[in-house]
């Protein structure tokens, strides 16, 4: 199948690479929209890093295709990589030089002036809070310290797209929550489009607009959490505080809600699968009008976390 120029900013069809006897990515069909951030999961091995390579041009797909932008990675390599930027999980700064001078040799690599690379070095710097750091070797900084420069770099000619490949790994709470924050930042407020290959669930599930997850190099779900999860469980789950035992009558009255799937009794009250979250607005006024006592209600939507391992349990069991 032909991809067509006026598709999503990223398409991919019957993408496939091997290394050897190992397949890496077998047939990816993909589209990733404009300015969302997809979440790119999968295990060691599983042909994410082979996917962003594909994707900026880096490496050739024995068969299928790619548009990234409308080009061909293939063929257009080095236009792809003037629109997108690429943060690796090595940073790969070069030692010998200071913060300031490793920004400064990218930018004019990319063709700027002399003037115009400093103006975007020093806006990346301080976009960073590194200005205290900028004339230091990075031989001497933190993984932190580190993947900050490296997302600056990657930032440091506005690109349209970005893949980041585990961006923060090596990094502590704060400064993962800062990435977190400015991926997300970049996608709602930029505009751009990101696709964040990682491991940290967590991370991913709070930026994330979609996760698309693959395994042995093939594309095994993909879509919303929430969309993954009314897949693989029936229904939503939701629990009930009663402030003790829960009698018979009143798991009925709940269980006769419309929306109600199953109703189950717990030491202080009870665990409850709903079709939505609209039921149980329906479920608080029934239990209201027979002055029955709630303490506590809430609707516990699916994590990224619980859909991917649900997922990979599933693949794990296909392998038996």
């Amino acid at each position: 199948m032909t991809i067509q120029a006026d598709e999503a900013p990223i398409v991919t069809r019957s993408l496939s690479r091997s290394f050897d006897d190992r397949v890496a990515v077998d047939g990816l069909d993909l589209e990733v929209r404009r300015g969302e951030v997809l979440a790119l999961l999968g295990p060691n091995g599983a042909g994410k890093t082979t996917t962003v390579r594909m994707l900026n041009g880096v490496l050739t797909p024995d068969r299928g295709e790619a548009r990234v932008l409308g080009l061909d990675p293939t063929v257009d390599g080095d236009a792809v990589r003037r629109r997108t930027g690429v943060l690796t999980e090595n940073a790969g700064l070069d030692d010998r030089l200071t913060a300031r001078e490793n920004l400064e040799y990218t930018a004019r690599m990319r063709g700027y002036s002399i003037d115009e690379a400093r103006t975007r070095v020093d806006a990346q710097l301080a976009r960073f809070a590194m200005g205290e750091m900028a004339d230091l070797r990075t031989a001497g900084f933190s993984t932190g310290q580190r993947k900050r420069l490296a997302l600056a770099r990657a930032l440091l000619h506005d690109p349209e797209i970005l893949f980041l490949d585990e961006p923060t790994s090596g990094l502590d709470p704060a400064a993962t929550r800062e990435v977190t924050d400015l991926i997300g930042t970049l996608a709602r407020e930029h505009g751009r489009t990101v696709i964040l290959a990682t491991h940290f669930l967590g991370e991913a599930g709070r930026v994330a607009d979609r996760m698309a997850v693959l395994d042995r190099g093939r594309l095994r779900a993909l879509g919303k959490p929430d969309d993954l999860a009314a897949e693989l469980w029936d229904g939503v789950p939701a629990d009930l505080d009663f402030g003790g035992p829960v009698n018979q009558a009143v798991l009925d009255l709940v269980d006769n809600v419309d929306g109600v799937l199953r109703t189950e009794a717990r030491a202080t009250g009870a665990t409850i699968a709903i079709r939505d979250r609209e039921t149980m607005a329906r479920i608080l006024a029934v239990l209201a009008a027979h002055e029955i006592d709630v303490f506590g209600a809430a609707v516990r939507q699916a994590s990224m976390e619980d859909v991917y391992f649900a997922l990979e349990s599933g693949f794990a069991a296909e392998q038996r």
